[in-house]
């Protein structure tokens, strides 16, 4: 395999150097644990990892090290941006069929127009990395796969030099112990702003009564403040073995880690077909199944609730109406229920139209109005003035693509900023003209749960 790969690298190196080079190569493993992949990275790779496994649980991709860094400051044309880089690298792709086709991860912020001093500083308009060793485990197989961009005539060399390093991660993964049982110390609890929250949705409702909206998405932020610091492959752990039914994301950069488990797909393609998911409106899991039966009916019969996730619905067929042929909606919304929330959902798909790629349809579709409003350009607006927050990657949208042009977005909602010894958690709800702020306040506490919960933090004390 080595000699027949050196050989085609040999082939390519006659490439002018100006040319950039995009070689991979991939050998299939014994299974080992994702998280412990991830964590043979941490002494070199602290800030270049991510970690993503989908909410079905037939797919989980781990990144470590950066073969490339795609990113964006642009307000206007971010998704484009990202598209003709991430078209431009893949054109430059060198490969045998056996090899796994490379993944690009990463992220948008909600609101690239809306960026403040916070604790989002170190985040552009959009983040992306090909990593340098990408392991993918899908349907119970295992790979690992080496990414290598360069511009370099040493091309050979460097290759083996990261076979080397592959080598190395491999043997940590399987024969170090990891085990991150125990939860971080919680020392305090800070609600940021409450009082600028309560007063937000009390004037917000008031607007909406008023017709300059129809829903508006006020969200809002706790902090948590830690006895030590915090390890990512910690958080990335509890919030994976306790969220089971939702996707799990990490994106490390500049010493912090965003992570969550989100129930919420905002788009899959797969072999030229598009998957979407309509998630809005929520109420709480009953502490037994006959109250959580009776809850469940009471969403499907709240007119709120409803209403908002009809928003969705309009929305988002109206995208796939545009991009795709061959739709299938289902015409009531069915019940999704996670461990702490169960929410309102209509599955959606479609036949991608030709020319269309993933970040089209990201770009379309974001915010959808369970994270914006209706309409958006007035929510947009309404948020910004009376959030009073840099949401960051928070609600936005986070996933990866391949050279193929499949891939996977979801909406990165129930997530935190990790940061040493401190997290940030973020939350919201969406403001109608019926909505009462305790309720909505009180909402909030239900979403913050399952990071909270992952995290050491307990409600109530």
């Amino acid at each position: 395999m080595k000699q027949n790969f050196t050989t085609v690298l040999e082939k390519n190196i006659e490439i002018k150097k100006e040319h950039v080079r995009f070689f991979t190569e991939t050998i299939e493993v014994a299974r080992i644990s994702p998280l412990s992949f991830f964590e043979a990275g941490d002494s070199h790779y602290n800030n270049e990892r991510f970690y993503w496994q989908n909410a079905d649980n037939t797919l989980t991709l781990v990144g470590i090290g950066h073969a490339s860094v795609l990113t964006s400051e642009a307000t206007d044309n971010r998704f484009k941006e990202i598209s003709t880089k991430w078209e431009k690298l893949s054109a430059a792709l060198i490969k045998e069929d056996k090899d796994m086709e490379p993944v690009l991860f990463g992220g948008f912020s909600f609101d690239p127009e809306s960026v403040k001093d916070s604790e989002w500083n170190e985040f552009p308009s959009a983040h992306f990395v090909v990593p340098s060793f990408q392991l993918v485990i899908k349907n119970g197989k295992t790979t690992i796969s080496i990414n290598l961009v360069t511009e370099s005539e040493n091309a050979v060399f460097q290759f083996d030099q990261l076979r080397d390093e592959r080598d190395r991660l491999i043997h940590i993964a399987q024969v170090n112990d990891f085990n991150p049982s125990v939860k971080p110390t919680v020392l305090s609890i800070d609600e940021r702003a409450k009082e600028n929250y309560i007063q937000a949705v009390t004037d917000v409702t008031n607007q909406i009564k008023n017709g300059e909206a129809e829903k508006v998405v006020i969200a809002r932020a706790i902090k948590l403040n830690f006895e030590n610091e915090v390890s990512a492959v910690s958080a990335l752990h509890h919030i994976s073995n306790e969220q089971q039914e939702s996707y799990h994301f990490g994106l490390q950069k500049d010493g912090q880690l965003f992570f969550g488990a989100t129930p919420e797909r905002l788009i899959e393609v797969t072999k030229g077909r598009a998957f979407s998911a309509c998630v809005a409106g929520s109420i709480g899991r009953g502490k037994t199944a006959v109250e959580d039966r009776e809850l469940g009916e009471e969403l499907l019969g709240d007119n709120k609730n409803r209403v908002e996730h009809h928003y969705v619905v309009d929305m988002i067929s109206r995208v796939f109406n545009e991009f795709c042929t061959d739709i299938s909606m289902p015409k009531m919304p069915k019940l999704m229920k996670i461990r702490d929330i169960q929410h309102l959902f209509t599955p959606i798909e479609g036949k991608l139209e030709k020319g269309v790629d993933i970040f089209s349809l990201v770009e379309a579709l974001h915010p959808t109005p369970a994270l914006g409003g209706v309409p958006y350009e007035t929510s947009k607006m309404i948020i910004r003035e009376k959030e009073n927050m840099d949401r960051g990657y928070y609600a936005a949208p986070i996933g990866w693509t391949d050279t193929l042009g499949n891939g996977e977005f979801a909406v990165a909602i129930r997530s935190a900023l990790l940061d040493g010894d401190k997290a940030y958690l973020y939350a919201g709800g969406g403001i109608v003209a019926d909505s009462e702020a305790k309720n909505e306040y009180d909402e909030t506490w239900v979403k913050f749960r399952p990071v909270l919960r992952a995290l050491g933090g307990k409600l109530n004390g």
